[in-house]
Order: C-alpha cells, then structure tokens, then sequence
C-alpha cells in the first residue's frame, strides 16, 4: 500500500508543471569557499531574488523541418591551387628557406594525400594537409607543384606551376 501510495505522489510530481514564479534559487559557500547555487534550501543558504519576467517558454507552434541526415556525395572533380608564394616572387632568406601553402577543391577528405613536387622531383613524403616549410633551398629560380594522390596513391589532381626566385647573400 506503502509503496502505492509513493508511486502516486510521484505520478503527480512529474505531471504537475514547475511555475517558474514559484521556483526559488539558493545560494552558499561550501568547504572550499565556492559559491554553490541550488533549488533546495539548506542551513546557511540565502534564497537569491530573481527579476520577474526572466521566464522562457515553450514553443510548441513553431514550425520544425526535418532535418536531412543523408550522406552528400563529393564531388571527385579535384582543383589543387598554391596560394603561397605567388607566381614569379623573390623569397629573400639566407637560410634558403620558404612556407608554401596550397588549398583543395571541393574538400580534403580522409585517405587523400599531397606530394610537393620541387624542380619536377619529388620533395619528401607526401602529407595529408597542404603547407609545406622547405630548408636550405639553393639560390635561384625553381619551380614547385602539387599533386593530389588519392588512397591508392594515383594522381587525381596536379596544381599549376609556380616559379619563384630564392635569393641568399652570397660572401663571393
């Protein structure tokens, strides 16, 4: 009967709506000297005044949309760019070095992978993002491209060329 009875009153706990003008706020310092704040008053609490009208509610009426949770295709029509250095610029550094970075359309996805090319050779491994930072690159003119290989490691997209003139004092 005991056990009835609770579950009825806890029925109609859950059922009944919490005014929002009847719900008061608590505030204490516990141990650590944080203020905690609660709904339930306890020994030292002081109850918070809240402003009147701070009260949200529901929206029921208001339209919803269904949200499109189907996968997009990505377009495999793949366009490397090197935005960093500029066609035909001078990279003054006595230490020959230089940032390059690129960018890929549509979207990099996983699996993909970037093989800087530097005087129609290879330059190290190819990457999974598009900035590179070359060291101890010789005077001169020299000219870099990206290639985009796919999982497989076959080309899928190559960028245009770009020259650009490394500058290095020399003690001669």
């Amino acid at each position: 009967m005991m056990k009835f009875l609770l579950l009825i009153l806890l029925t109609f706990s859950i059922a009944i709506p919490v005014n929002a003008n009847t719900a008061k706020v608590y505030v204490w310092r516990n141990e650590k000297g944080e203020l905690v704040y609660s709904d339930t008053a306890r020994p030292g609490a002081e109850e918070v005044k809240t402003k009147p009208g701070n009260i949200i509610k529901s929206s029921t009426h208001v339209e919803t949309q269904v949200l499109d949770i189907n996968t997009k295709k990505i377009d495999n029509n793949y366009q490397v760019a090197i935005n960093i250095p500029k066609n035909n610029s001078t990279i003054r550094d006595n230490t020959g070095s230089i940032y390059i970075q690129g960018s890929i359309k549509p979207i990099f996805k996983r699996g993909l992978k970037i093989q800087l090319i530097l005087d129609d050779e290879p330059y190290q491994k190819p990457q999974n993002h598009t900035k590179f930072s070359l060291r101890n690159i010789d005077r001169g003119e020299h000219q870099i491209k990206m290639k985009l290989l796919d999982e497989k490691g076959k080309e899928i997209a190559l960028s245009k060329p770009i020259t650009f003139y490394m500058h290095r004092a020399s003690v001669n």
